[in-house]
């Protein structure tokens, strides 16, 4: 699968366009970038890890995201392809998260149940809805696969999200456990068998 045909792929499940694609496309390197080592703490990678697997969680068929190490992915596309004002939006929004866990369960995110945890992220991708809702239709038109952060900023919650499935699928963990892989296919076949709770095949 390569970065274009992943981004495509993830824009198409989440009805909407990638941060940071452009610069993920190039391999995350431009003159106009300065890329940070280490962007995240360990804990805060811990985190982003715990908040990708409640995205995508382990089940008995497929491994889930922190078995492919999403939190370190987050951690290189925030560091190296987002812009300062997204890193930003992130950053603050992992501190709103923070927050919220604090102001509704009296405990740190990392200290959460699971239930709780689950009904945290809930709410959070609820405002997510909310606040993408209340963007005109024509906004988001304009903001092209490969836009900038000059028009509408994305709620960070939707980059949570973003980041998770697109570190998930294109991860080996992702390609070849979560989709059905072969390593050297075969001719197109446009009548192949398929069953309902097949899993898709990595491109």
């Amino acid at each position: 699968m390569t970065r274009r045909e992943a981004l495509y792929s993830v824009s198409l499940m989440l009805g909407g366009t990638i941060v940071g694609a452009e610069l993920f496309l190039q391999g995350c390197d431009s003159p106009q970038q300065t890329k940070v080592a280490g962007f995240f703490t360990s804990d805060e990678v811990a985190m982003l890890d715990e908040v990708a697997e409640a995205i995508l969680p382990e089940t008995p068929d497929s491994p889930g995201a922190k078995a492919a190490n999403v939190g370190e992915f987050m951690q290189t596309m925030v560091g190296d392809c987002y812009s300062e004002e997204e890193q930003k939006i992130f950053r603050a929004g992992m501190k709103d998260m923070e927050a919220k866990a604090k102001a509704t369960y009296q405990k740190a995110f990392m200290e959460l149940e699971a239930g709780d945890r689950m009904d945290l992220l809930n709410t959070l991708n609820a405002e997510a809805i909310a606040y993408g809702e209340n963007i005109p239709p024509e906004e988001y038109q304009k903001r092209a696969l490969d836009s900038r952060l000059d028009r509408v900023p994305p709620h960070y919650f939707d980059m949570m999200k973003q980041l998770t499935i697109l570190g998930f699928f294109t991860s080996e963990v992702g390609a070849t456990k979560a989709l059905r892989y072969l390593e050297v296919p075969g001719k197109y076949d446009g009548n192949y068998p398929y069953k309902p709770g097949d899993k898709a095949w990595a491109l």
